[in-house]
């Protein structure tokens, strides 16, 4: 199944520049294993607010349990609320084999 995740991240007040950009370095290697892994196909950075975070990502997983655990071993998580919206194939998708 295909899962289209909006993911908007919201930095406690007072977390340290250093402890940001360690846990961004631990999102991205953590993101290059999961699309090597097959589950994250696609990222992609919406119109943001001043000051927001927020990525929309489009997934691949088993199940909801399965993208659950994939979700919950991102780093950023904790920090993050993720919305899922599940995916079906459209019977006129153009990529569709």
């Amino acid at each position: 199944m295909e899962f289209l995740v909006d993911m908007v991240t919201s930095v406690p007040e007072g977390t340290s520049e250093q402890d940001v950009a360690g846990i961004r370095a631990r999102e991205a290697e953590r993101a290059r294993e999961l699309a090597a892994q097959g589950h994250l196909l696609r990222l992609w950075r919406p119109p943001l607010a001043p000051g927001e975070w927020r990525t929309w990502g489009l997934f691949r997983a088993r199940d909801a349990e399965q993208l659950e655990q994939v979700l919950a071993s991102m780093p950023l998580r904790v920090w993050r609320r993720d919305t899922v919206t599940p995916l079906s194939p459209h019977p006129n998708d153009p990529g569709r084999p």
